[in-house]
């Protein structure tokens, strides 16, 4: 008896279900062997499954931020696939100097200069999609953003299209003020800006204790990658790491208690169990803490895990202070800037692979996505019809 050709394309579907993802080319590939297959990989249907088969999405590459003072990043994307890099952003001529800021839920956002104003982006390099942002209009001098998926309950496995939003953290040019505000691309607009002030328990102290050190140090937005839980923003002030917490429904500030620790810079970051987190650098060590909340008792910082870097990178010069400068939440990645260059520590299974050259890294942004066919489906049909 012959087999009906959906029981073949059904079977078939469970096979190119367990096709990693990230190394998309082996999808590509599949998709261009015939039409039957083509068929299969396009079906909207089979990349749902795909996405909730795997889970996290997987990291594609690698965009990464400066100091102010090192100038801008170099112009292109690196990629962690056999996937071909993606546009840098901005590389279309549409303005100078293409600064990206983050990239979270599929997303990256950027700033350009035109002119003698700077034009905030969000674009999708997958699709293709982008959105200019209509300015904050708040006074700032050093600042960070965020962006991310406002769609209720989204897993974050497909968030292609879907509402975001965008937070702005900076610190005024003339008054010295933390201020906040939020864009939405439902309404298209920025929500009022918000002030960090006295009125928020423990920065009245730590201005008095800033002032007492240096009155040009009070408080300065730390412009590195915030971390993003639930409806809160976390980010640093200046070079002490002094954990802020922004509130987005409520639109307030709140203090986070001090890790028990003195180093920096540290890298704030999403753990497993989607408590707030932080990697640093002590004495040779990577070392990993976690805020833990307990409704009947005090928040505590308690330290997860320790990794010696000689164990785990052997040529890593010691002496030249290697330092975090980023993770990719939801694959427990950890990237690490050392002389010898930049590398991606997976944490479950110990695996270390060098990902960039040595170079001024301060910030580093993971893009992650799903990279999967039906993006592409002219292209691939084109390529189907010669095989």
């Amino acid at each position: 008896m012959a087999t009906r050709p959906e029981l073949i394309d059904d079977l078939l579907g469970e096979v190119l279900l367990r096709l990693p993802p990230d190394e998309p080319e082996h999808l590509f590939r599949a998709a261009i062997v015939c039409k039957s297959w083509l068929r299969i990989v396009c079906d909207p249907a089979f990349r749902r499954r795909y996405r909730a088969f795997h889970g996290a999405p997987p990291l594609l590459g690698l965009l990464h931020l400066l100091q102010v003072l090192q100038g801008s990043p170099a112009h292109r994307f690196a990629s962690t696939t056999s996937m071909p890099d993606f546009p840098y952003p901005g590389s279309d001529g549409e303005g100078e100097h293409p600064t990206p800021l983050d990239c979270r839920h599929g997303r990256v956002l950027y700033h350009l200069v035109q002119g003698d104003s700077l034009v905030l982006v969000v674009s999708d390099p997958v699709t293709g999609d982008r959105r200019v942002l209509p300015a904050p209009g708040v006074d700032w001098f050093i600042w960070t953003a965020a962006v991310f998926c406002a769609a209720d309950g989204c897993r974050h496995l497909d968030c292609q299209g879907g509402p975001f939003r965008v937070a702005f953290l900076g610190t005024g040019n003339d008054d010295r003020v933390v201020k906040a505000n939020v864009y939405s691309s439902v309404t298209g607009a920025w929500s009022a800006p918000v002030c960090l002030d006295d009125g928020c328990e423990g920065y009245a102290q730590l201005k008095r204790d800033d002032i007492a050190k240096n009155f040009y140090h009070l408080p300065y937005v730390m412009p590195r990658r915030v971390a993003v839980i639930g409806d809160a923003v976390y980010f640093t002030l200046r070079s002490v790491d002094k954990i802020v917490k922004y509130n987005l429904p409520n639109k307030c500030f709140s203090m986070i208690s001090q890790p028990p620790h003195d180093l920096a810079p540290m890298a704030l970051m999403v753990m497993e169990d989607s408590s707030l987190g932080f990697a640093c650098i002590n004495n040779s060590s990577l070392c990993l803490w976690s805020r833990k909340v307990d409704p009947e008792a005090a928040a505590e910082w308690v330290q997860c895990r320790v990794i010696e870097l000689k164990k785990i990178i052997p040529d890593v010069d010691l002496d030249w202070e290697p330092f975090v400068v980023g993770s990719a939440e939801g694959v427990g990645v950890i990237f690490i800037s050392t002389d010898a260059g930049l590398f991606a520590t997976e944490l479950k299974s110990g695996r270390v692979r060098k990902v960039d050259e040595p170079g001024e890294y301060f910030s580093v942004l993971p893009y992650m996505s799903f990279y999967t066919p039906g993006i592409d489906r002219g292209r691939l049909l084109a390529l189907a019809k010669t095989h």
